[in-house]
């Protein structure tokens, strides 16, 4: 897999050229549509009218019991995509989730009528929904299957890993199209002499090559010998053209089944998270975003003005220190802050890593710099859209380079916009602290980003500011 080793972060020296981001294709929507989720839902909300019908609910009773429906069979992820379509195999979860509709519609009944005895028309509703749903769902599933077997429904997918690893995947795919994955290509981590009797095209182009000659959608790892490093690169590769990843584990004899988890046949399959910046959850964070750092230099304005006129005194002009940073996909920005260190004659300021103890550091510079509020400017950064509130430290190009080299994946957290504050900083990881701590800390924020992990760590970074200055 020589292209799936080259880091995100390469060509960001100055004077280089910078690498376009590996996007280059959409998939259709029509292909980006699962029948057999969209179905379920479908089901659902049939069952909820019909059920409201049934019981004779009123408007009131029917949207709470709705709410409380949707609410919980989301959360419960019921109309998941999935490779193993097993009525039996889901009934639990969905059982499940209808129970946790009931006890909050339960809840709800109790706060609106004490004193009420017996069940209310809403809980009546939830009741009257788990039959017509579960008696739907399993022709669903079967519909499904049929239409994988006999329509080729079936996502077309690429096979990364050693031979016979892979080669196993391939064969069962297509010996059982019923699990809705198509092998049209396979990329070889090794020179295994059983890659040329695959029944499909073996590519030694690299994965981005395959995934755009078969417009592939869905990309599975098998066991190979290459590093994590390697792997985790090919991973980004197939988020950035938008395909569903999934991975064999490691001591897969072993691995329970379990959210996240799918089937092919024998062979387990966990589900890799897509990149974050794809949801529509992301784009509520920035809007959020944008919207609090511009309302946030509004009222730091005054703040911003002291500051300014403190530098003035002891330093004199500029008040504002520009300096260029990486940010998401390797793409340079100017960063804003307010200067701190005296002005001297060499700017050794992309090349210096730390300025502790640097007699150009005076009092108010310290200050400011103890105080984090040399860093306020960078809330317009935020607004422009060179980085968000959360996300990982932006860095300056030569230390990307030099980083990158020596440490595995750190080149993988510019796959989203730098941070004003992140999950490493709120873990002690700032100044001169581990570079390999805070990449781990950054990848695991990108792999498990939401909109509640960015709170968590903004309220964090609040705390720690709060302490900063009472010491």
């Amino acid at each position: 897999m020589t292209e799936l080793r080259v880091p995100a972060s390469a060509g960001l020296l100055p004077g280089q050229r910078r690498r376009k981001p590996a996007v280059t294709r959409k998939r259709p929507l029509l292909a980006r549509i699962n029948a057999v989720a969209f179905l379920l839902l479908a089901v659902d909300l049939g069952a909820w009218l019909a059920a409201t019908v049934l019981t004779g609910a009123d408007l009131l009773e029917a949207v709470v019991a709705g709410v409380a429906l949707g609410i919980a069979r989301v959360a419960g992820r019921v109309h998941r995509r999935r490779l193993w379509l097993s009525w039996l195999q889901d009934l639990p979860r969905s059982v499940a989730t209808t129970g946790v509709a009931f006890t909050l519609v339960a809840c709800v009944a109790l706060v609106a009528e004490p004193r009420a005895h017996g069940m209310s028309a809403a809980q009546e509703l939830v009741v009257v929904f788990a039959l017509f749903s579960e008696c739907a769902r399993p022709w669903v599933f079967a519909f499904g299957r049929w239409g994988r077997r006999r329509l080729r429904r079936c996502d077309r997918a690429i096979v990364v890993g050693a031979g016979e690893s892979g080669g196993e995947l391939i064969r069962t795919m297509l010996r059982h199209p019923e699990f809705g994955l198509l092998p049209v290509g396979f990329v070889p981590s090794d020179e295994d002499p059983r890659n040329d009797h695959l029944p499909v095209e073996v590519i030694h182009e690299g994965l981005a090559e395959a995934i755009t000659r078969h417009s592939a959608g869905t990309v599975v790892f098998a066991h190979s010998s290459d590093s994590d490093s390697a792997v985790v690169d090919a991973a980004v590769t197939a988020h950035r053209f938008g395909c569903v990843t999934l991975v064999v584990p490691r001591l897969s004899a072993l691995y329970p089944d379990r959210s996240g988890v799918d089937r092919l046949r024998s062979h387990p399959l966990v589900w890799l998270a897509g990149a974050p910046t794809r949801r529509p959850s992301w784009r509520i964070k920035r809007v959020l975003e944008a919207a609090l750092a511009a309302a946030a230099l509004g009222v730091l304005a005054p703040v911003i003005a002291v500051c300014a006129l403190a530098v003035v005194v002891e330093s004199g002009l500029p008040v504002i220190f520009r300096q260029v940073r990486v940010g998401v996909d390797g793409r340079t920005f100017l960063l804003y802050k307010i200067r701190s260190v005296r002005q001297d004659t060499v700017d050794d300021s992309q090349t210096r890593w730390s300025v502790a103890g640097d007699h150009r550091v005076g009092p108010v510079g310290r200050f400011l710099r103890k105080s984090s509020l040399d860093e306020i400017p960078q809330l317009w950064n935020v607004v422009r859209g060179d980085m968000a509130l959360v996300g990982p430290r932006p860095e300056r190009p030569v230390f990307v380079e030099e980083f990158s080299a020596v440490h595995d994946l750190y080149w993988a957290r510019h796959r989203v916009p730098a941070g004003l504050t992140g999950l490493a900083q709120v873990h002690g990881l700032r100044g001169d602290t581990s570079i390999a701590d805070r990449a781990r800390y950054d990848n695991y924020y990108i792999a498990n980003w939401s909109l509640w992990l960015d709170l968590k760590i903004i309220i964090l970074t609040v705390g720690e500011l709060w302490c900063r200055r009472q010491r």
